[in-house]
């Protein structure tokens, strides 16, 4: 049995390796179905991804005691460190409640980049119809997958400016007069009605396309990546092992600002409607 599984991996790496210079499927593959919902390489890569995630923070922490073991200090210490990166940006009375999805997105996002440089990822799979198709696929190189994480940020972000702003507040706040009515004469304050009123409607539409902003450039940037990578390697076949290398750390460093990116757009949108704290530079 141990043969058969070496030998099937074995030969889903060698057309991988003869696929370099290849671009890279702009499409996730169909592995198989579960009646009818179908199960893509990137849902499948995604599921492992986030139960390692589990268990690494389940290894490192534990039980939390207050006398921290090392792990626990790592996870504390990331926590802390976004904590206090975020909680300018949405306001102290915002982040409490926000958080939670904050360093959420951090750590999946930072994790998912991550996984795309796993060797083996892009690489074991097999050949159907003289058409190679590998078993993994990066989570934040499908579209669909970083369409859903800005999907759930659009939600967040309605239910908080709903939570903390209400209605009222937030079309004050969109479509509002931002002039002083005391400082200004009647003709100058009415124009400026119509003004911030039009502004209102375009802000409106950057709002809505805030969900083609997040996750195009999730995407475009991992997905490019994955691209980069492969065409180096097709360019250099005698040292594809060495010449890589320089772009993994490259790749390294892009999935850290890509997921801080990620975090702190969803960040700044929250807190530029719900942080109207007059402390709101301090961190409990």
């Amino acid at each position: 049995m141990f043969k058969k599984v070496a030998w099937f991996l074995l030969m889903g790496c060698v057309p991988a390796l003869s696929q370099a210079g290849v671009a890279v499927s702009p499409k996730p593959y169909v592995l198989f179905s579960i009646g009818s919902f179908p199960i893509t390489n990137g849902m499948l890569y995604t599921w492992i991804v986030s139960l390692c995630i589990i268990g690494l923070v389940y290894m490192l922490v534990g039980k939390p005691r207050m006398i921290p073991s090392k792990g626990q200090v790592v996870v504390e210490s990331l926590i802390d460190g976004v904590y206090q990166l975020m909680a300018p940006i949405t306001g102290k009375r915002v982040i409490r409640t926000a958080f939670p999805l904050l360093i959420g997105y951090f750590i999946y996002i930072l994790m998912q980049n991550w996984s795309s440089l796993v060797p083996g990822v892009g690489t074991i799979g097999y050949y159907e119809h003289d058409h190679f198709k590998y078993f993994f696929r990066p989570s934040n190189a499908d579209l669909n997958a970083t369409l859903a994480l800005a999907v759930i940020s659009f939600v967040a972000w309605f239910f908080f400016v709903l939570k903390y702003e209400g209605i009222k507040g937030t079309v004050l706040h969109i479509f509002g007069n931002k002039a002083d009515r005391n400082e200004v004469s009647f003709g100058i304050y009415a124009f400026l009605f119509f003004i911030f009123l039009g502004v209102g409607f375009i802000e409106c539409i950057s709002i809505l396309f805030r969900l083609v902003s997040l996750s195009f450039r999730l995407y475009g940037n991992v997905f490019g990546g994955e691209n980069l990578i492969n065409n180096i390697m097709a360019l250099a076949p005698w040292t594809k092992y060495l010449v890589p290398v320089p772009f993994y750390f490259l790749e390294i460093l892009i999935g850290v600002v890509q997921a801080l990116v990620f975090t702190l757009l969803v960040a700044v949108y929250i807190g530029s409607i719900c942080n109207n704290d007059e402390e709101s530079s301090e961190v409990k």
